[in-house]
């Protein structure tokens, strides 16, 4: 299950305590989930205002680094295509899986320095995956519109021969070339009508060559035929055509030109191919930039709200919970029976957890325990049916 609780307590003597006590009720005794000793660094307190409006402003920033880490993980698995399957094997936080990133959390201090204030160090954080937001919008543009081109160049390779390109189906010989006065048509014939076609085409208007019609090749409800007339009467050829419910396609035979077409799609194969490794890469790279500061800032969302809840000096465990899936009510309980006094009020509103507004402790949020708590969802992976 890729759900986790991150959760803080305060310290009791010690917060080597709490974190004994909380482990034994829920883990080892009653066996409701799995626990990690969450580590926050000692991270500059700042005032009671500016910590009440930075709780506020760190909500929206959780939000908009984790839509962004999802962003690049599901663009990954686009570019991936056929082999989106191994999309959970690229998607790792330092160089490790993200569960196992996030149960041994460490801070990062030289990308986050911890004597920077704390919105210093959201700002830095917002930057960075604003900026990472900002590329992959340039590339991704870049990458699709060369997909593109080279879908739209590949379906005129095959679908039906009302629509595809006939260039590849052709030869010198299915043309007359280079004379003045006659020319050769492409004709899509429905394959119910090929004998009206064999029976009446020389008979559609005057001047056309008897005998010059030929199957060049057919797929599975058309057949693509030739036929030389003189130019002077293309016009009303093509009209009597349709009448009869005959498709002439617009061709003209031109070596160079169907070789260019060719060298088209070969250069857009090899393009794509150009592009897919160093794009791969970094998109490996940035959902792990992408995933660390998100994880950072949860880090920094567990320490405000704690300092907010539980004053100071700042004495907390922060621990991080993986719930076993069908206990998860029953863990509820247990947390509750053990940090309920905190919070008298939260008890109840527990129960009915949806929308409370507490000033200064974590606006707005949709779940208010009397324990400082944070829910966070790993599958990156969006499943495509």
């Amino acid at each position: 299950m890729s759900e986790y609780w991150l959760i803080s307590a305060p310290g009791d003597k010690t917060c080597q305590q709490t974190w004994e006590t909380m482990n034994n009720v829920t883990s080892k005794q009653n066996n409701l989930c799995e626990n990690f000793k969450f580590h926050i660094p000692d991270l500059k307190v700042g005032t009671l205002d500016q910590l009440v409006g930075l709780s506020d402003d760190l909500g929206k920033l959780d939000s908009f680094v984790e839509q962004i880490t999802r962003k690049v993980a599901n663009y990954l698995g686009d570019v991936l295509e056929d082999q989106r399957d191994k999309l959970i094997e690229n998607l790792l936080a330092n160089n490790t899986d993200l569960s196992q990133y996030i149960t041994r959390f460490q801070w990062d201090m030289a990308k986050y320095p911890i004597k920077q204030s704390l919105r210093n160090i959201a700002d830095i954080i917002s930057k960075q995956v604003g900026q990472i937001d900002a590329d992959l919008k340039t590339k991704s543009a870049a990458y699709n519109s060369l997909k593109g081109n080279l879908q739209n160049l590949e379906k005129k390779q095959t679908g039906s021969l009302l629509t595809r390109n006939l260039a590849d189906l052709v030869k010198k010989e299915h043309f007359i070339l280079d004379s003045e006065y006659l020319t050769t048509l492409l004709v899509i014939v429905p394959k119910m009508l090929f004998n009206d076609w064999n029976a009446g085409y020389e008979k559609l208007t005057d001047m056309i060559v008897p005998r010059s019609s030929t199957l060049i090749t057919q797929d599975q409800d058309f057949g693509l035929f030739n036929v030389t007339l003189f130019k002077k009467v293309v016009d009303e050829f093509k009209l009597h055509a349709r009448e009869k419910k005959f498709v002439v396609r617009d061709f003209t035979y031109n070596e160079e030109e169907l070789a260019a077409g060719k060298n088209e799609i070969t250069k857009l194969v090899t393009d794509k191919k150009k592009q897919f490794g160093p794009l791969v890469r970094w998109l490996k790279v940035n959902f792990s930039e992408c995933f660390c500061a998100w994880i950072h800032v949860k880090a920094l969302r567990v320490f405000v709200e704690s300092v907010l809840r539980y004053g100071l000096p700042v004495n907390f465990q922060a621990i991080l919970i993986h719930p076993n899936k069908k206990n998860q009510k029953r863990l509820r309980d247990v947390l509750n029976q053990l940090y309920g006094h905190l919070d008298g009020s939260a008890s109840s509103s527990s129960n009915n957890a949806d929308n409370v507004d507490i000033p200064g402790l974590g606006f707005g949020q949709s779940e208010y325990y009397p324990y400082v708590f944070y829910k966070l969802s790993i599958d990156m992976v969006e499943t495509k049916i």
